[in-house]
C-alpha cells in the first residue's frame, strides 16, 4: 500500500471533481466550529446525559449564530464521549477510545447527504449502541489506480432501505440523511463523515474513535476528511 502522504496527494489532486457532501452554499451559509474537549466548560455532565438537553444546546449555538451546521472534530481529544461505555476499554485500567478519527457535520435531522464522487456500497448496518454510529453506510470509491472508502455515521434507519452491497452510487446521488437520535445512536443530529484508506475486514462498522497512545497508526489510516469535505476554509 501506498504511503498516506502518497493517496492523499492524489486525492487532493482531484478536488475540484468531487460533489460537496451536504447541501452548502459557501457565500451565503456559515458554519460554525465546535470544540468538544474539556477545554469548552459549556458542555456539562447533565447537558451530556440527556439526549433532548444536547440536541437543545447544539440547536441553541447554531441557531444564536446564524449557523447552518455545526463543525468539526477531527484528532480532537474529546471528553464527550465518557458518556457512552462503547469507548471504554474493555479492562478497568485499559485506556478509553477519546480521540476522534473524522469530522462531525451538525445540523437538522434528514438533511441529505450526497456521494463526493462515484462509488459502490461496500457495506451497511444499524449499529444501535449508546453513543455509537446508529445507521452507517461504507462506500468504496476508485480514483486512478487506488481504492479508498468513506463512511456515514449517525444516518436515519430510512437510509438504509433498499441497499445492497456493490450498489453502484453515482455522484453526486442523494443516499442517507441525519438521522433523528433513536436512530443514530442517541446523538443530536450529525453526520460522521470519515476517510479509510484500509478497511481490513470491517464491514458496517469501522471506529470512528481512538486511543490517544495509539492516535498515529489511526490518524495515517483515516487522514482529515476536508481532503474530500473542503469545509473548513468556510469558517
Amino acid at each position: 500500500m501506498e504511503k498516506t502522504e502518497d493517496i492523499v496527494a492524489r486525492i487532493r489532486k482531484h478536488q475540484r471533481d468531487f460533489h460537496q457532501v451536504v447541501p452548502f452554499a459557501n457565500t451565503a451559509d456559515k458554519l460554525l466550529q465546535l470544540d468538544f474537549t474539556a477545554a469548552n466548560k459549556e458542555i456539562t455532565s447533565e447537558i451530556l446525559n440527556e439526549t433532548t438537553t444536547f440536541n437543545n444546546y447544539i440547536d441553541e449555538l447554531l441557531q444564536k449564530n446564524n449557523a447552518k451546521y455545526g463543525i468539526g472534530g477531527y484528532d480532537e481529544h474529546r471528553t464527550i464521549y465518557k458518556v457512552s461505555k462503547v469507548f471504554d476499554g474493555d479492562g478497568k485500567d485499559e485506556e478509553p477510545r477519546r480521540l476522534h478519527l473524522g469530522i462531525d457535520l451538525w445540523g437538522k435531522p434528514n438533511t441529505a447527504i450526497m456521494s463526493p464522487m462515484d462509488g459502490l456500497v461496500h457495506s451497511y448496518a444499524f449499529n444501535n449502541n449508546f453513543g455509537d454510529y446508529g445507521g452507517t453506510i461504507i462506500l468504496v470509491h476508485r480514483l486512478e489506480d487506488i481504492s479508498f472508502f468513506t463512511l456515514y455515521g449517525h444516518l436515519s434507519l430510512n437510509s438504509l432501505k433498499n441497499l445492497q452491497e456493490g450498489q453502484h452510487i453515482e455522484k453526486g446521488k442523494i443516499f442517507a440523511e441525519f438521522g433523528l437520535p433513536l436512530e443514530n445512536g442517541h446523538w443530536p443530529p450529525h453526520l460522521h463523515f470519515q476517510v479509510i484508506l484500509d478497511i481490513g475486514t470491517y464491514k458496517g462498522d469501522y471506529p470512528g474513535v481512538c486511543k490517544f497512545s495509539e492516535k498515529k497508526g489511526w490518524l495515517q489510516n483515516s487522514p482529515d476528511p476536508d481532503i474530500i469535505l473542503q469545509m473548513n476554509q468556510y469558517i
